[in-house]
């Protein structure tokens, strides 16, 4: 809870204060070297010859200036070997608090003139210390300069890694990431680097903001506070000018400060009775602002008081350096350049954050339009129910179709996850739909569990009920649409009445879904316009392949990337639909002995293609008796086309590749199954390959930034990469990750991108199961079952739970290990909860 709220108020300040903020870090850095910049812009005018003789001592320089300009000095800063030219400030007149300043060479007395850039300078130094808006920006940048110190600590914790004693977790950019990840690399790690010395200048410069804050450093940190002098504001106190003795004074201040003497500051006071203040540095003093400071009578030159820099503690002397620590003068040259450099990054936080603020907020939107919301309903008559039970999203997005159907024809409908489904809403519902997939052999989808098992073993009434099924499933598993038939079973025992047989759906065959719309016509009297229509296949470029296991002693397993023809976005956890095609040698080999040649030409869908290119489409059945004789179109009439193949994504829409990880299917011949053998060895780099994306709400990531705890073997740390990276863009570090393979040597995917998150702090726990590396095999669910009381220390602190890959076997066992270690029901209630998601085969 704490890390939420800092997060929500850093964001907060960010994009609010951050404008400010950037402001004063460039007007900053704009005048840290003002000095310099001068001098080099008026040359004839701050710098002056050196004469033997020194510097004209300040009786005869005063009495030269007053002469010449007719005003009365009040202040005068002399250097004595630099080769500067010295300043005079002049009485100010009444009601104003400094008066007329001028350039002199403190050699002659004479005057150099008006120096080139001093107006811009002093609209920069106006602005960094309050907007050039008086008291009231004074208000607002003191406000920001605390927020600063806010973004400082809370950025610290937001992103303090699991490895605190790697400094690569800290302090290393990496130069390969994009968009949003490198965004958030820029954030906090030039944020890291960037901190000490932001922290330095906004507790120094707090000093000039707020009356209390400089009252407490002084309490703090002077050897005698109440002797310090205090900044007063407000118009100058009023009487007689006070009487000026340079000769007296100069003594005083010679004898005081000694042959060592280099610069030296005399300020008049402004009234007769109130003492003159002398500054003065040494030859050795360790920086420009290491001070001493002289009160003495104006008149007689008769000291009252002598501070000394080098007799004061270190407390009291960083209390004099104020200023030289805000501006980084303090560390000498090389402490400046710092200050420089980091105030001029500050822009940098103010982008990255704003950045980062826009993507999440886009990133928000595409969830909300991911769900097509529906109009209001169009009268007072009771809503349709149309309930869902998805494992892969495909069940959720056939309900908002058949919603948008029903709604098309002026009817109410309301859409839910059969999960959420209680048995009031199935006693109130006059009509009801029912979108259901079957998981597995036979199984309820995750989702649907908790209904199953609440509301299916249940006795109902439910005589008024008027209800369809639409059943999705898989026929090369022994229980077709097992559990759209249970439910079907038990809605028919508890009283439903069926408005029309259930439809069951093979794999997404397009004539059943047909069916289904025009059943749902003739019971609404608003026939369909169109068959429901899937997105289309794009050919998207087969850009790289990287072997992940060179000699492994199992298949191997390729990371794919694919290029889209334009800008295409996803959601990590997402999967991917690909039109496998077969390859040159196993058309060669199917045409052989049919007396058909490959270049023959064909028409498919209307379009002319040679016999080969249409046999790349098309299943290739081992018994082609019956195919003897066709020519070349009849043929490929005969043949049905290939069913597509489902991929889980291992990359983010921000990496700006689609990337899969494939392992290759070997079959007892040897040859290469048809899609993993299309896209590893077939496909050419470069090639087209035809897919669609496919949203898999079910393995979204939680709303909520909750810890996660991702479990997978083989190539299912494909869908777990996906979410991993998303985690990691966002900022999300509370990642535990179990993974398995057959030997570490040879078949650990991915190994130096999990490694560097480790070291990074972006992976929490990452736990490993090769299972071929010692006589006893080890898993998964092994690993899982050793790690029991971190498992219930992350789950009471709200974590979820996702796996990705082998259904037999890996998610099997791990399903067992958590009714072990947590009891079934603790298990069934993640499941309800959306704790617990699988993304199995």
């Amino acid at each position: 809870m704490l890390k939420k709220t800092l997060f929500q108020l850093h964001w907060f300040f960010g994009i609010t204060a951050g404008l400010v903020l950037a402001l004063m870090g460039i007007t900053g850095a704009t005048v840290s070297f003002q000095d310099e910049i001068l001098r080099a812009l008026n040359p004839t005018v701050l710098t002056v010859e050196k004469r033997p003789a020194g510097v004209l001592p300040p009786a005869e320089l005063v009495r030269k200036l007053e002469a010449t300009e007719g005003k009365v000095v009040s202040m005068l800063w002399v250097e004595s070997e630099s080769g500067n030219a010295a300043r005079v400030f002049f009485t100010p007149p009444p009601g104003e608090r400094r008066g007329q300043m001028r350039y002199f060479d403190p050699y002659t007395g004479d005057y150099m003139g008006d120096a080139v850039g001093q107006d811009f300078f002093g609209l920069m130094l106006q602005l960094h210390r309050f907007l050039a808006m008086g008291d009231t920006g004074r208000q607002i940048t003191g406000a920001c300069t605390l927020i600063l110190v806010f973004f400082c600590l809370s950025g610290l914790y937001l992103r303090w890694p699991r490895q605190v004693a790697s400094w690569r977790a800290w302090l290393t950019l990496d130069w390969r990431k994009k968009g949003r990840s490198f965004n958030w690399d820029l954030h906090s790690v030039f944020g890291t680097w960037c901190l000490l010395f932001y922290l330095l200048a906004a507790l120094t410069g707090l000093s000039w903001s707020y009356e209390w804050y400089s009252q407490g450093l002084n309490k703090l940190l002077s050897d005698a506070p109440q002797n310090e002098r205090m900044r007063k504001r407000g118009p100058p106190p009023e009487g007689p000018a006070p009487i000026a003795n340079y000769e007296a004074m100069w003594s005083s201040i010679y004898s005081n400060a000694g042959p060592k003497l280099s610069a030296y500051n005399i300020r008049m006071p402004a009234v007769a009775g109130q003492p003159a203040t002398v500054f003065y540095l040494l030859q050795d003093s360790p920086h420009d602002r290491a001070l001493n400071q002289i009160s003495l009578d104006p008149a007689t030159g008769e000291v009252k008081r002598h501070d000394q820099y080098a007799s004061k503690s270190l407390k009291a002397q960083l209390l004099t350096s104020i200023y030289a620590l805000h501006v980084g003068s303090y560390f000498g040259l090389v402490g400046r350049i710092i200050l420089t450099i980091t105030a001029l990054c500050m822009p940098l936080f103010f982008i990255t954050g704003w950045l980062l603020y826009l993507d999440r907020r886009r990133k928000k939107r595409q969830v909300r339009d991911a769900r097509k919301g529906l109009s209001e309903n169009p009268s007072d008559a009771p809503a349709w129910l149309i309930g869902f039970a998805s494992q892969s999203g495909f069940a959720e997005q056939l309900a908002w179709q058949t919603a948008g159907q029903l709604q098309a024809a002026g009817l109410p409908v309301k859409v839910q996850s059969l999960g959420t489904v209680s048995e009031d809403d199935l006693r109130q519902s006059e009509n009801a739909l029912f979108v259901v997939s079957t998981f597995g052999d036979g199984e309820a989808p995750d989702s649907a569990r908790g209904f199953e098992r609440s509301v299916l073993g249940r006795d109902l009434s439910l005589n008024g009920l008027n209800y369809s099924v639409l059943a999705l499933g898989d026929r090369q598993y022994q229980h077709f649409c097992g559990f759209a038939r249970r439910l079907h079973f038990w809605l028919t025992n508890q009283g439903g009445n069926p408005l029309f047989a259930p439809v069951e759906v093979d794999s997404g065959d397009s004539d059943a879904l047909l069916h289904w719309q025009q059943q749902l016509g003739q019971l609404t009297g608003h026939a369909p316009t169109a068959a429901w229509a899937s997105p289309s296949y794009e050919n998207w470029t087969l850009s790289q392949r990287a072997l992940l296991n060179p000699d492994s002693s199992g298949s191997g397993v390729y990371l794919l990337g694919l290029t889209p023809p334009g800008p295409r976005t996803w959601l990590a956890g997402d999967l991917v639909e690909v039109l496998p095609r077969n390859g040159p040698w196993a058309i060669e080999h199917f045409l052989a002995g049919l007396g058909i040649a490959g270049s023959d030409g064909v028409h498919v869908d209307g379009l002319a293609q040679t016999l080969d290119q249409a046999l790349a489409g098309r299943q290739l059945p081992d018994n082609r008796t019956h195919l003897v004789g066709l020519h070349a179109q009849a043929l490929v009439d005969a043949l049905v086309p290939l069913a597509m193949r489902e991929y889980s994504i291992a990359s983010i829409a921000s990496d700006g590749v689609l990337e899969l990880i494939v392992r290759q299917e070997r079959h007892p011949d040897g040859s290469l199954g048809l899609a993993s053998g299309w896209l590893t060895e077939h496909a050419s780099i470069g090639s087209g390959i035809s897919l669609r994306l496919r949203r898999n709400s079910g393995f979204h990531l939680p709303s909520e930034p909750v810890p996660l705890i991702l479990l997978g073997n083989g190539t299912g740390l494909a869908g777990l990469r996906s979410l991993l990276k998303a985690r990691i863009v966002d900022g999300q570090q509370r990642n535990w990750l179990l993974f398995g393979e057959r030997n570490i040597a040879h078949d650990y995917h991915c190994q130096d991108e999990l490694q560097g998150w480790l070291a990074s702090g972006d992976l929490a726990l990452l736990d490993l199961a090769f299972s071929r590396d010692q006589e006893e095999k080890i898993y998964v669910q092994d690993r899982l079952r050793e790690s029991a009381d971190v498992l219930r220390k992350w789950l009471a602190n709200g974590a979820a739970i996702y796996v990705c890959g082998s259904l037999q076997g890996m998610a099997a066992g791990v399903d067992q290990v958590l009714v072990e270690v947590l009891g079934s029901e603790a298990v069934e209630r993640l499941i309800e909860q959306g704790r617990y998601r699988r993304d199995v085969y």
